[in-house]
């Protein structure tokens, strides 16, 4: 299902209308973006930067984006907290503003080892469920959410970070109950309760080999037996202290993705412009390293030449992608600013990072505009 894209000028300004003709443009946004309000969830831990109200936002949101994806209020821990009960309050607050103003929404996710409420995996007893009580307690929580978004949400991260880095299936306890079966079920039961929608996978370090061999070859077969389907998702949390290396993998791993018969897309795309003193790759959110004065070294603003090696950077993954635009759906990222960034905290707690688009004070940084000249100057 790809939607019409509207007649897009040469004068351009936003990332959703100089690209638009290509592909979707996405942000995660956080609850305190839409309403610094919640319901039975509040208190949790929710993952973010800033914990207040961050509407102001907003506006800017809609006008550089077309789809919005939430970052927390989706998902197991938040929206199913214990089982037979049901909290959509920030969930609906988010997809409702979202429409209102015009903007499609993705839903993330239904199926993750990490953030899933605790009770999903055990009986009253603390005891591991068995292989069916599993299987039904996946199929109720699909159904019960995918059937109460359905008509306003157009895709869902159906099955997230199911894969190690190299390239094996992940000892999660879905697996350690179900086994691999557990992928394919999940995507039956999203698209037994909305067989309109598209559904995806989605995955971290998509860049390394291991991995992007592991995850295609696991859909391969599965794909041509007629699993729903309709593209493979790559995370993109990316550091500058890898080089230009990852953009060429993941070029490597466009094509991959397109042997098997399907688009792909970037959700949660980000660059952090810090050391990695602990050489630290991937994107498990458990991760995490104690913070040293080496490790957070710019605390005070980018220097000018670290800015500009950041700018060329996103100039040259632009480029990859314009080289692979018929393969690729979306190009998504993660948190809005550079304060609200996952990345601040993330593997190392209390770091100042610079992560995202948009400066701590949600100004655009320039290269959005040297993205958009690129693409205008193709025309």
């Amino acid at each position: 299902m790809m939607l019409a894209v509207p007649f897009l000028h040469a004068e351009a300004q936003s990332l959703k209308q100089a690209y638009g003709k290509y592909w979707r443009t996405s942000v995660s946004v956080n609850q305190w973006q839409v309403k610094a309000q919640a319901g039975k969830g509040n208190g949790r831990d929710y993952s973010g930067g800033v914990k207040d109200d961050q509407t102001a936002d907003w506006p800017k949101i809609v006008e550089q984006y077309d789809y919005v994806v939430p970052e927390n209020v989706m998902k197991c821990e938040v929206i199913h907290p214990e089982e037979g009960i049901y909290d959509f309050t920030l969930a609906d607050q988010f997809v409702d503003k979202a429409r209102r103003d015009g903007l499609h929404v993705l839903g993330h996710c239904l199926i993750w080892h990490s953030q899933c409420a605790p009770w999903f995996f055990v009986d009253e007893k603390g005891k591991t469920v068995d292989r069916e009580t599993l299987k039904k307690r996946m199929k109720e929580h699909i159904t019960t959410v995918v059937s109460h978004f359905k008509g306003r949400i157009e895709g869902w991260d159906v099955v997230n970070e199911a894969f190690e880095d190299n390239g094996t299936l992940r000892r999660s306890m879905f697996y350690q109950i179900l086994g691999e079966d557990y992928i394919p079920l999940a995507f039956q039961y999203a698209h037994e309760a909305d067989p309109s929608i598209e559904l995806y996978y989605n995955d971290y370090s998509m860049y390394m080999p291991a991995k992007i061999k592991g995850v295609c070859d696991f859909f391969r077969p599965l794909i041509n037996k007629g699993l729903p389907i309709t593209a493979i998702g790559m995370q993109g949390h990316m550091m500058m202290t890898d080089g230009y290396g990852q953009i060429a993998n993941y070029e490597k791993s466009i094509k991959m993705i397109a042997s098997l018969g399907l688009p792909c897309f970037f959700s949660e795309l980000d660059l952090s412009a810090l050391p990695n003193p602990y050489n630290h790759h991937g994107a498990n959110i458990s991760d995490a390293f104690a913070l040293t004065p080496e490790s957070n070294p710019y605390t005070k603003g980018l220097p000018a030449k670290v800015q500009e090696q950041w700018d060329d950077f996103w100039v040259e993954f632009y480029k990859m992608l314009l080289r692979n635009k018929e393969h690729v759906q979306r190009v998504g990222f993660w948190c809005f600013n550079d304060l609200s960034s996952w990345r601040n905290d993330w593997p190392i707690k209390g770091r100042t990072e610079y992560a995202t688009f948009f400066d701590r004070d949600s100004k655009a940084k320039p290269v959005i505009k040297k993205l958009v000249e690129l693409v205008n100057n193709k025309k």
